[in-house]
């Protein structure tokens, strides 16, 4: 190399979706005239990272080079975004310029944003970034102190937290004075802090509704989507908020995936620790379909159904929302994942949730055996349940009518039962199902395919008797045969059969065809 070419190296972490690629970060000063060139595919955010760097650089005290500076993202075909390749790319003009010693990094991941006074902010997408690293075999990763308890959820990671550019060229070797203590704030003590638990309201609070309290027990021990028809005020919005707290808790494996989305959506708080139990979303029917389903310019972020994932998605009053938003989550619905193309190439996030749907019976609400009081007319009442089309509707396993409540409960009497009795039964029925998918990698029933229903009917059978009567009569589409045995092999986990018998299939249809009314 000649002497006149100065060459510094660090690496980072490019993000698209949940999956990291290694970006090797090379800086090269070489004479000419002054000029910062940034190379490699950045977007407009990174592209601006040369004026945030020349002002860190200011900042902490060191001389930027006053001649030829190349930055260079490799690989460079790959598109990079954010600003988290800041404190990378100084890094590797620090080593460029000797002002560390070269080898210094050369096996360490950086991650950070840099501010105009050399400070290290945070960003998103630590945790998912952290866990490329680690399996890219880089377990020492350099991150703003602010995210460090995040990398530190990363099993294998040994993560470093710094406050500034000046404490990163101190700790490697650039012979300058330590920044004050109050710029390097040790958060170590608090790392092994256990997490916040989440409460969830509890089911007993509900009133009757005992058909649908178990249409809920059967949606949260399958995976299956469920559908509410009711006038308001009877507890549609208290079933399924409370939908989560029959759910099992999260697996570590579950936990970080789970943990990864809501830490690139920037909603993840480090201070409580792994996601561990579902989580909830129910987006406003204002929503845009990329509210609901992800979007954004250059790599997309996720949406309300990715953050739902292993959790709840809960869309109350489901025929405000605009058709083509509800129309979006027909892909996860079917596939468990979202993925959003964009020019550059296309993201994939996990989208695997309980879709909860509440519905009024009208505009009004009030035509629901009351007709009298329901000011609505036919078309009206058509255009309103219209906008729940029937693509949309073939994938929800269960619809159920909560009915007004006819008598009020005075006094302390019997409350129902409580979340803690029916989240028992449903682990119970999950662990059966994990048990008899165990050799397949299914966790739950909504998630067999329908070939190994179907392959469990005997020819002739009542079950197949059954079915075969639903489709000639038109009440059951293929999809809807798949979707009927999926629900009676839950009934079935649950009240502790080996199979499902006629009569839960039974069920299961009359719970289904309400969809097609």
């Amino acid at each position: 190399m000649s002497p006149r070419l100065k060459v510094g190296r660090a690496n980072a972490v490019s993000l698209t979706g949940l999956e990291g690629h290694m970006v090797r970060v090379e800086g090269l000063i070489q004479d000419g005239l002054p000029g910062f060139t940034l190379v490699g595919l950045p977007d407009a955010a990174l592209g601006e990272a040369r004026d945030r760097v020349r002002a860190a650089f200011a900042s902490a005290g060191f001389a930027f080079p006053q001649t030829r500076v190349t930055v260079n993202l490799s690989p460079a075909y790959l598109p990079k975004c954010g600003t988290g390749f800041d404190l990378a790319i100084a890094a590797a003009l620090l080593t460029a310029t000797r002002r560390v010693d070269p080898a210094a990094g050369q096996n360490t991941v950086l991650i950070g944003e840099l501010s105009l006074d050399g400070r290290i902010r945070p960003v998103r997408g630590v945790l998912p970034a952290v866990a490329a690293a680690v399996a890219a075999g880089y377990s020492d990763v350099v991150v703003p102190a602010a995210c460090q308890r995040e990398a530190a959820l990363v099993a294998g990671a040994n993560p470093l937290g710094i406050e500034s550019l000046e404490e990163l060229a101190w700790r490697w070797g650039a012979g300058i004075e330590p920044p004050p203590p109050d710029r390097c704030a040790s958060i170590a003590a608090g790392l092994g802090a256990a997490p916040e638990p989440v409460e969830y309201p509890d089911l007993a609070d509900v009133v009757g509704q005992a058909q649908a309290r178990y249409a809920l027990e059967v949606a949260a021990a399958g995976g299956h989507h469920i559908l509410m028809q009711g006038p308001p005020g009877t507890g549609k919005t208290m079933l399924a908020a409370r939908l989560p707290g029959l759910l099992p808790q999260l697996d570590e494996a579950q936990a970080v995936e789970v943990t990864a989305l809501h830490s690139v959506a920037g909603t993840f708080n480090p201070d409580r620790g792994l996601i561990t139990r579902p989580p909830f979303q129910d987006p406003h029917h204002t929503a845009t379909p990329a509210a609901l389903v992800g979007g954004g310019s250059g790599i997309p972020r996720p949406g309300a159904a990715s953050l739902a994932h292993r959790g709840v998605l809960f869309l109350d009053e489901c025929p405000e929302f605009s058709p083509r938003a509800l129309q979006t989550l027909r892909q996860p619905l079917e596939r468990g994942e979202v993925v959003i193309h964009r020019a550059n190439g296309a993201a994939r996030y996990p989208a695997r949730f309980h879709l909860v749907l509440a519905a009024n019976p009208c505009p009004c609400g009030r035509g629901w055996g009351r007709g009298e009081q329901c000011s609505c007319t036919a078309t009206a009442k058509r255009r309103y349940m219209g906008r729940l089309s029937g693509p949309l509707l073939d994938r929800i396993d269960l619809v159920v009518d909560v009915d007004p409540v006819a008598e009020l409960p005075l006094g302390q009497g019997p409350a129902g039962e409580s979340s803690a009795a029916v989240a028992a039964r449903v682990a119970a029925a999950r662990a059966e199902q994990r048990r008899r998918y165990a050799e397949f990698g299914w966790l739950t029933n909504a998630e067999v395919p329908g070939t190994w229903l179907r392959g469990r009917l005997g020819a002739g059978s009542a079950i197949h008797r059954q079915l075969n009567q639903a489709l000639e009569m038109g009440l059951l589409s293929m999809r809807g045969v798949d979707r009927v045995l999926r629900v009676a092999w839950t009934m079935a986990d649950l009240a502790g059969f080996d199979s499902p018998t006629p009569d839960q299939v039974d069920q299961a249809i009359c719970l289904r065809v309400r969809a097609a009314i």
